[in-house]
Parts: structure tokens; C-alpha cells; sequence
């Protein structure tokens, strides 16, 4: 089971860090571009991205960013709102890991947050600011009652 859920039922504090990391394949971008319908072809196409000064094709940004919900929903963030800064390229065969942070936390299960993505060479490549709400009492009760029963609905174990 996942230490991000078992941390979200004992309860986030400020202060809280959690990181994942993901390797992103040319494979991810093609699922991700039959799902989204987004088929620019600075995903797809080596002259295209190269008028784009890329040295190659490049993952979705979107697709990168998503990692945020593996995140949140180990969590069982309900998110409010994501501001995200896409500062570099990321390349398939990238390893990208995400850093989220738990910044405020109010008495009504009211959250801000901060998510740091970076490269295998340390470079930021997305910088994101984040509100939702985080699980109460009620919800971490139904979490826990999930974990005794297995957790069977959770691929992230």
C-alpha cells in the first residue's frame, strides 16, 4: 500500500513532502495524444519540433504534469485549482521526478501546495501551485476501512 495513503490517513501537516518518479516513453505520448486528442506535431514529427528549437520530439506537457494525480490521488485530493509553469522540454527516456509539498492547511480541510518536476540532470521542468481539499475524519475512516480491505481499487501499492 502506498505511504503517500497511510500518511493521508494519519493526516497532512504542512510541511509534508511527497515525491514519485516516471520515466516517460514515446509510447506514454501516444496514449496519452489517443486519449486527449491532442496530436500537435511537435509530439509526433522531428522537423516540426525542430522548427520549435527541440532537439527532438517532446512529451506532452500535460502528460508530465499528471503525475500530480498519482500524487493526489494516493491523497484523495479534491483539487480546486493548478497553476503550472512548464520551464523545459521533456524528452522521451526522461526521468521525471515530482516533488509535492503541502504549503497550507486550514481547519476545514482546505489546502495549498507546491510541485517541483525535475529532469535526470536536476533541471526544473515544471513548476506548479495547487489548491483542494484535503480528506477529513469521514473520508479517512472510508480510507482506512479501503487499506484493511486491501486497497483493492489502488495500483499504486
Amino acid at each position: 500500500m502506498s505511504y503517500i495513503r497511510k500518511k493521508a490517513i494519519a493526516g497532512l501537516k504542512h510541511g509534508d513532502s511527497f515525491a514519485v518518479s516516471r520515466t516517460f516513453t514515446e509510447q506514454d505520448t501516444i496514449a496519452f495524444a489517443d486519449i486527449s486528442r491532442d496530436y500537435n506535431p511537435v509530439h509526433f514529427d522531428d522537423r516540426f519540433a525542430e522548427t520549435k528549437n527541440f532537439r527532438d520530439r517532446i512529451c506532452h506537457g500535460l502528460l508530465v504534469a499528471s503525475m500530480l494525480t498519482e500524487i493526489g490521488g494516493q491523497i484523495g485530493w479534491l483539487a480546486s485549482g493548478m497553476n503550472l509553469r512548464f520551464k523545459k522540454p521533456v524528452y522521451f527516456g526522461d526521468t521525471i521526478e515530482c516533488c509535492f509539498t503541502v504549503t497550507e492547511l486550514d481547519d476545514r480541510n482546505r489546502a495549498k501546495a507546491e510541485a517541483v518536476f525535475k529532469n535526470q540532470q536536476e533541471e526544473i521542468v515544471i513548476e506548479a501551485h495547487l489548491t483542494g481539499i484535503v480528506p477529513g475524519s469521514p473520508e479517512k475512516r472510508i480510507l482506512r476501512t479501503m487499506l484493511a480491505e486491501g486497497d483493492p481499487t489502488n495500483k499504486c501499492r
